[in-house]
C-alpha cells in the first residue's frame, strides 16, 4: 500500500523512464514505473544507474511551469554541458544590423512592406507595413510580399526568412475588408483577386524556413499566414483566431487543412465555427505556435532561432521541409520532394556520368557505381 501511494504521488510516467512530477512530491531522484518492489537491491541499483546514464546522455531535465500551471520542459540550453554543445558553443546574442532593400528588381519602391537583410548574417526579414489597418493586406501588399519572398529565395546568402507585421498591435489582421468586393479584393485595378492564395503556396514551397514573428493580432487571413510558415514565435500579447464566418468568408484550403493538422479536427472546427479568439498561452498549449516570449524580447528570441537553424546543413533543412509538407500536399508535395532528390542526385558522380556520356556521344558506364542494399 505504501508503495502504491508513493507511486501515485510521483505522477505519470513519460518516455525514457522520466516521470512527470507532482509539485507536492519533494524527492528529486529519477523514478521509473518499470521497477518492481520485489527486485533485489543489487538489481535495483544497477537499473537506477542505467536509467540515470540514459537520462544524462539525452539531456539534463529541468521542469518549468508553463502558462496555466501545467508542467513542461524548461529551456535547458544553459545547463547542457555535453561534447556537442562544448564544440558548437552558445548561439550569439548580439542584435543584428539590418540593411533595407528599398526597391524591387525593377526599381519600384516598396510601399506596403519593409524588406531587410541582416548584415553579415543569412537572415531576411519581411514586414507588412500597414499598421494603420492593423497590417491588413490588400492585393498590392501581397504582390510586394511575393516579390520579396522570390528575392529571398534566389539570394543564396539568405538561409532563413522572418515574416512579421509593423508594430506590436498586429501581425496581420487578414484581408482589408474595405477593399473586398464580389470577386475578391481590389485596390488599384477594378477587378478583385485572391492572390494571397499564391503567397500561401509560395511560403509553403519555399526551400528555406520561414518564421512568423507574431505580436498582437494574427486573425483571419493573417492567422492563416502564420500557420503556413514553418515556425511561429509569439509575443505574450499575441491574439489568434479566425474571423471568416463573422464577415461572410472562409478559407477551405490551407486555412482549414493545416489548422486541423496543427490543433486536431475538433479544435479546428471550434476555431472556425465559433470564430473565437485565443491568447498566446492558449495557442501554445494547443500546438498552434512554437513558443511564447515577452513582447519586448520577441525579435531577440526569433533571431536566436534563426541562428540555430543556420548552424545546420541547408540541404538537410531544405529536404526536411519538403518531406514534412509532402504528406499533406499530395502530388504537389511529392513533386517538391522529388525535385530535391533530383537536385541532390545531379551533384553526384553517378548523375554526372550520364550527362557527360551524352555530351561526349558515348555509352555511359554505370557499372562502376555500387548497387547498395
Amino acid at each position: 500500500m505504501a508503495y502504491q501511494k508513493e507511486k501515485k504521488n510521483r505522477g505519470t510516467p513519460l518516455s525514457f523512464g522520466i516521470t512527470k512530477r507532482n509539485p507536492n512530491f519533494k524527492q528529486s531522484r529519477v523514478h521509473t514505473t518499470t521497477q518492481a518492489p520485489s527486485m533485489a537491491g543489487t538489481d535495483t541499483n544497477a537499473t537506477r544507474r542505467r536509467l540515470a546514464s540514459v537520462s544524462n546522455h539525452l539531456a539534463p531535465v529541468r521542469w518549468a511551469p508553463l502558462n496555466g500551471g501545467s508542467i513542461g520542459f524548461g529551456d535547458c540550453s544553459g545547463s547542457i554541458n555535453d561534447s556537442y554543445h562544448r564544440i558548437h558553443g552558445q548561439v550569439p546574442t548580439h542584435e543584428p544590423v539590418w540593411r533595407a532593400v528599398a526597391c524591387d528588381d525593377s526599381g519600384k519602391e516598396y510601399t506596403d512592406i519593409i524588406y531587410e537583410k541582416a548584415v553579415g548574417e543569412a537572415i531576411a526579414k519581411i514586414t507588412i507595413n500597414r499598421p494603420e489597418r492593423r497590417n491588413a493586406f490588400r492585393p498590392h501588399t501581397v504582390k510586394e510580399l511575393i516579390i520579396a519572398f522570390n528575392d529571398a529565395r534566389d539570394d543564396s546568402s539568405v538561409g532563413v526568412i522572418i515574416l512579421t507585421g509593423k508594430g506590436t498591435e498586429a501581425f496581420c489582421s487578414g484581408g482589408d475588408q474595405a477593399l473586398r468586393n464580389k470577386d475578391g479584393y481590389a485596390d488599384y485595378e477594378n477587378f478583385g483577386r485572391l492572390n494571397v492564395l499564391d503567397l500561401q503556396v509560395q511560403i509553403r514551397r519555399l526551400p528555406k524556413p520561414v518564421i512568423a514573428m507574431v505580436a498582437g493580432y494574427a486573425v483571419g487571413g493573417g492567422h492563416v499566414l502564420h500557420m503556413v510558415c514553418d515556425l511561429t514565435i509569439a509575443a505574450d500579447n499575441a491574439i489568434f483566431g479566425q474571423t471568416g464566418p463573422k464577415v461572410g468568408s472562409f478559407d477551405a484550403g490551407y486555412g482549414s487543412s493545416i489548422m486541423s493538422r496543427l490543433v486536431g479536427p475538433k479544435k479546428a472546427r471550434e476555431m472556425w465555427f465559433l470564430a473565437r479568439f485565443y491568447t498566446a498561452s492558449e495557442a501554445e498549449t494547443m500546438g498552434l505556435v512554437n513558443t511564447v516570449v515577452p513582447v519586448e524580447k520577441l525579435e531577440q528570441e526569433t533571431i536566436k532561432w534563426c541562428r540555430e537553424i543556420l548552424r545546420n546543413s541547408p540541404t538537410a533543412i531544405r529536404v526536411l521541409k519538403s518531406a514534412l509538407n509532402a504528406v499533406d500536399d499530395g502530388h504537389t508535395g511529392l513533386q517538391e520532394l522529388g525535385g530535391n532528390a533530383t537536385l541532390l542526385f545531379y551533384g553526384t558522380e553517378e548523375g554526372n556520368e550520364g550527362k557527360t556520356a551524352y555530351m561526349e556521344h558515348r555509352r555511359p558506364d554505370f557499372s562502376k557505381f555500387p548497387r547498395r542494399p
